[in-house]
């Protein structure tokens, strides 16, 4: 059975919410419940796993389209996001659960 017409299966007869383990480590394939503005779609869920295979994180980061890829990949490609988490991980110890006001953006 070829690539699309498993996904189609999948968005037809699937679950609600229900994730599809692909063959690419920390990708799985999640099935979108109808809304009242569009119906049943797919995304695809990233969310890096551990040494012992465990999801890193509650939750992984969704994307429905090439252009929230492409967003992402241009984010993930900027030097200043490394030198950000660099400066961010030399603060021992971090605090948890801190927010920042509302419209307070640091510049970088």
């Amino acid at each position: 059975m070829e690539l699309v017409d498993t996904l189609r299966v999948f968005l037809e007869n699937g679950d609600d919410w229900e994730r599809k383990l692909t063959s690419i480590r920390g990708v799985t394939i999640l099935k979108l419940p109808q809304t009242k503005s569009r119906p049943a779609s797919l995304a695809i869920e990233i969310n890096p796993l551990t040494d012992k295979g465990t999801p890193m994180k509650k939750k992984g980061v969704m994307i429905m389209g090439q252009a929230e890829l492409n967003a992402f990949r241009e984010i993930f490609n900027n030097e200043k996001v490394g030198v950000l988490l660099s400066s961010l991980e030399s603060l021992v110890p971090a605090r948890k659960g801190a927010k920042g006001e509302e419209g307070d953006v640091l510049q970088i």
